[in-house]
C-alpha cells in the first residue's frame, strides 16, 4: 500500500470533469484506488462515487493504492493537473 496527501485547490473543487479524468486514468490499473477525504474514503475509480464525495476546493485529501501496479497509479494520480488545478479552458 502507497499513499499521498494533496490539496484540492482548483477552484470548483473535485467537480466533474477533473473526477471524470481520475476515475478513467485510475481505472488502467488492477489496484485498488481510495480517496480519503472528509472522514471518508471514496472509490477513486468511481465518477459517481468521486462526485458524491463532494471534495471542495482546500479540501486536504490522502489518495491510497494497494494492490498490483499500486506505485505507478499512484505516481499517475500526481500528475493529473486536472485534479489539483485546471488550465483556465477548461473552466
Amino acid at each position: 500500500m502507497v499513499s499521498k496527501k494533496v490539496t484540492i485547490t482548483n477552484a470548483m473543487g473535485f467537480h466533474m470533469r477533473p473526477a471524470s479524468n481520475f476515475a478513467a486514468a485510475m481505472g488502467k490499473y488492477p489496484c485498488k484506488v481510495t480517496i480519503k477525504a472528509n472522514g471518508n474514503d471514496t472509490d477513486g475509480k468511481s465518477l459517481m462515487n468521486i462526485i458524491a464525495a463532494c471534495i471542495k476546493c482546500g479540501t486536504d485529501a490522502e489518495i491510497v493504492c494497494d494492490g498490483e501496479q499500486e506505485q505507478q497509479a499512484l505516481v499517475h494520480s500526481s500528475t493529473l493537473r486536472a485534479v489539483y488545478r485546471l488550465p483556465a479552458f477548461f473552466i
